[in-house]
């Protein structure tokens, strides 16, 4: 099993998982961050750090959900690794509740 970056964190990418993870699973993308279910060793130290619910289990994604366990597997092999927390977007309290963004996610 891995953690799965889903759609809550488009567009807000708050880091502060990124600063607790023990193996530097995480990779950046321009709005969005994602997990490398490869590295990921299923901790979940990730998950209450997140100020949106963003990470979810693999076994607890929803339908809605079930496309980002593709698309972290996807941008975590094209995105830089990411090992310590940075400032989120600047608009990112604006974003942080506002569903669909799926189309906003820059890759």
């Amino acid at each position: 099993m891995t953690y799965v970056v889903t759609e809550a964190c488009i567009r807000c990418k708050y880091t502060d998982c990124v600063s607790v993870c023990p193996v530097d699973c995480f990779h950046e993308g321009a709005n969005f961050v994602v997990i490398d279910p490869q590295v990921c060793i299923d901790c979940a130290v990730c998950v209450p750090e997140c100020p949106v619910g963003a990470i979810v289990a693999e076994d607890e994604l929803t339908s809605d959900q079930q496309p980002y366990l593709a698309l972290n597997a996807r941008y975590a092999k094209q995105w830089p690794l990411i090992t310590q927390a940075r400032e989120p977007l600047p608009d990112a309290e604006q974003w942080a509740r506002v569903a669909s963004k799926l189309e906003q996610l820059q890759a």
